[in-house]
């Protein structure tokens, strides 16, 4: 079946509509943009720029993806915004398209649910099965990772990093790097463990749970310096992978800090 458009809708010529795709009514689609077989956009959607979307999206009504980013540096330079595969955009999504200073490119991944009011920004990296709740902000180039879920008004700053399943908590304001499998909550953030409820539910063996608490704990210990304590944990955890993620995950942000525990009972 070929796509099914509104009478009402604007699809702009040189755009590229997949199989079975649906186009409500007041929807526009720019002359750049790719949407996958078996999308639909419910009503109002506006699509631009240089936009490619993966196949069975569904994306609802006010959301406003590939507009130029909102970055005073960008002079219309050909950027682009690439979203993946089966991803849900609720009610007044907005996502950008990346800047000459962040690669021109933003990305969002598979399986992913962007709930309403959320923003992703310009150079933004989004990794796939990540959840942002309603009003979740993402600052230009932020790094999320695989599996993350975001409570509702959670806010991420410019260029951190957050690794793959960790947990924000709602309202969170996230200022420094938050590494894989923690759990950040509060104003601004510190670590409160690690991300527990999801490790169960993703099927994480006891034994992998029991080895990511130990390495947590001497972690953010009190003797030695990070370095230090780094290069401790990595030659006893040897053979321990989801150990190495969370040491290459430091590792790779350099001097960058960290999102920390606030108090001795938070690095338990």
């Amino acid at each position: 079946m070929s796509a099914r458009i509104h009478p009402t809708a604007i699809v702009e010529p040189g755009s590229e509509l997949g199989e079975n795709v649906v186009v409500g009514p007041f929807c526009h689609i720019g002359p750049q943009v790719r949407l996958g077989a078996g999308s639909e956009l419910k009503s109002h959607v506006v699509l631009a720029g240089r936009t490619t979307i993966g196949p069975n999206a569904r994306i609802f009504p006010f959301a406003s993806i590939g507009h130029q980013p909102q970055d005073l540096k960008f002079h219309g330079e050909e950027s682009r915004l690439e979203i993946g595969a089966n991803c849900l955009i609720r009610e007044g999504v907005t996502m950008n398209p990346g800047t000459e200073g962040g690669g021109l490119l933003t990305s969002v991944g598979d399986n992913c649910a962007c709930l309403a009011n959320s923003h992703v920004a310009h150079d933004a990296r989004v990794g796939n099965n990540v959840i942002l709740s309603n009003n979740v902000m993402l600052a230009g180039h932020v790094s999320v990772g695989d599996f993350v879920i975001m409570g509702g008004g959670s806010a991420v700053h410019q260029f951190v990093r957050i690794g793959q399943h960790a947990f924000i908590g709602g309202l969170a304001g996230i200022e420094n790097d938050v590494i894989p499998f923690g759990m950040a909550l509060g104003n601004r953030a510190n670590l409160a463990g690690l991300n527990l409820i999801g490790l169960k539910r993703r099927n994480f063996t006891r034994e992998a749970i029991h080895d990511l608490r130990r390495a947590y704990r001497l972690l953010f210990a009190p003797e030695g310096t990070l370095k230090e304590r780094v290069e401790d944990i990595a030659e006893e955890f040897a053979a321990h992978p989801h150990v190495h993620e969370i040491l290459d995950f430091i590792r790779a942000g350099g001097d960058r800090a960290l999102c920390t525990p606030r108090d001795a009972k938070d690095a338990t």
